[in-house]
């Protein structure tokens, strides 16, 4: 499935829901996307309400992709360092793609749409992400370009006994 990205979409409520929505999904699917399941869209709201009031005042960019109905399929949030020594990279938060497409291209597309939103952005030279150990994702974001430059064992608690690394990704832009 072709999706169609867009970078700094105009955020309206049917935009707000759909991401919403996507993210409710993915977190029940087991996706890891600062959710354990079940959640619901009303447990999600307060976060994703935070990154637009983060987008509100430039401190973060969302890139959309949306399916051929115009349905959110895809989402990304880039986050921009605000320490004065590392303004050159941005963070890459809350990377979700529909379960649906998950294995049909939908998460290559939308990294390469990431990476290509992030080079429009001045003075930007790498992409930096965390993603949770124990799902294979690293893999995942290391087929899209990204290379493991970090990992702190046992960073992240899913669940009493569960305790999963946190590991950095990079992608440099040049």
């Amino acid at each position: 499935m072709t999706l169609t990205f867009t970078f700094d979409p105009v955020v309206d409520p049917t935009l707000r829901d759909g991401i919403a929505e996507l993210w409710t999904e993915v977190s029940n699917a087991g996706g890891a996307v600062g959710f354990v399941p079940p959640v619901t869209i009303e447990d999600i709201r307060p976060e994703l309400v935070r990154h637009l009031v983060a987008m509100a005042e430039g401190r973060h960019r969302l890139l959309v992709g949306r399916d051929g109905d115009g349905t959110v399929a895809a989402a990304a949030f880039l986050a921009f360092n605000t320490h004065r020594l590392m303004k050159h990279w941005v963070y890459a938060y809350t990377v979700m793609v529909r379960p649906a497409l998950q294995g049909r291209g939908a998460g290559r597309a939308l990294m390469a749409a990431l990476a290509d939103a992030a080079r429009t952005l001045e003075g930007i030279e790498a992409v930096v992400l965390e993603c949770r150990g124990g799902l294979g994702l690293e893999h995942f974001y290391a087929a899209c370009g990204y290379k493991e430059v970090g990992r702190i064992p046992g960073a992240i608690r899913v669940a009493p006994g569960d305790d999963r690394d946190g590991i950095t990704m990079l992608l440099p832009l040049h």
